[in-house]
């Protein structure tokens, strides 16, 4: 799952998608009704990579939260966001039970479990591929660690190799404008 791609847009409802830098801002598409629109400079637009939410004692990523949701429904969709605010306080309650009580407010959880809904409808929430993902890319930075490590210490020969050649002898710097001068009588 990639949030870097997917805004949020104040004053509008609902998820976009990133399509393109346009002069006056940024272009995007609906993951609703697929229109795309011009969003200028001025309007506040969130990437949802960039969302945390306050927990007791740190923030936690909205990434991680949405996991949480995705294991608590077992990959299905998650409750109403319109539900009484009770309900969507406890339910959160059961996502992110450190969760700031004070901080995070109920349009805050509406807005999540919105989007959480969104995601879901539109199959964008892959938290397995991601696991594979990880482990492919811990096991290539692996490789690339032991192939730096070689060259390393090939480098350490060559240079110790290096050494044992005699210096070149050094000329005085006047000794090549006298050649000169010599040449040209």
């Amino acid at each position: 799952m990639n949030l870097k791609d997917i805004l949020s847009i104040s004053g509008k409802g609902g998820l976009f998608k990133f399509i393109s830098q346009g002069r006056n801002g940024v272009i995007v598409e609906s993951f609703e009704d697929k229109k795309r629109l011009i969003v200028h400079s001025s309007t506040k637009v969130s990437a949802l990579e960039d969302i945390s939410v306050f927990t007791q004692e740190e923030e936690i990523p909205l990434a991680d939260v949405l996991k949480n949701i995705f294991e608590k429904t077992s990959g299905g969709e998650s409750i109403d966001y319109k539900s009484d605010p009770e309900t969507l306080k406890k339910y959160f309650g059961e996502i992110l039970p450190e969760y700031d009580r004070e901080k995070v407010y109920v349009s805050d959880i509406k807005k999540i479990i919105n989007w959480y809904n969104i995601l879901h409808k539109f199959d964008l929430l892959r938290f397995e591929e991601e696991k594979e993902e990880e482990k492919e890319n811990t096991t290539k930075e692996k490789q690339e660690t032991t192939k730096a490590a070689r060259p390393a210490t090939e480098n350490k020969e060559k240079s110790v190799s290096k050494a044992k050649m005699p210096a070149k002898p050094k000329t005085k710097q006047g000794s090549s404008t006298t050649q000169r001068k010599e040449k040209s009588r």
